[in-house]
């Protein structure tokens, strides 16, 4: 177990850490997006939707789920920012919002697969 056993405090590094955590006030939403990532269902729908949209029947049958548990995690996701829909005619199609979630679940993947 990796357990500091000194007392000495360097006072600047506590300072300029302080300083940096009050200058991002986007922390706790970061945090956010990270925990809606770390569900397994949302993360295999984003998984799904890498290269191509994909409307609920369809994301419903390859996780082999129910339409309303698919549109639940869904809402979650787009209400996020993670996904957005389109609509044509009565099928809703969801694809990842920008480039941004596709990079950092690449990373992610390509992280754990070395």
């Amino acid at each position: 177990m990796d357990i500091c056993k000194c007392i000495s405090i360097n006072q600047s590094k506590v300072d300029e850490a302080k300083i940096k955590l009050e200058k991002n006030s986007s922390l706790d939403q970061t945090a956010k997006f990270f925990k809606i990532l770390g569900d397994g269902t949302r993360f295999k729908i984003i998984t799904i939707l890498l290269d191509s949209e994909m409307c609920v029947c369809d994301i419903a049958t390859t996780l082999n789920m129910t339409h309303s548990s698919i549109s639940h995690q869904l809402k979650i996701l787009r209400e996020n920012r993670v996904l957005k829909n389109r609509k044509d005619g009565k099928i809703v199609y969801y694809s990842l919002n920008d480039n941004h979630v596709k990079n950092i679940i690449l990373q992610g993947l390509e992280h754990h697969n070395h």
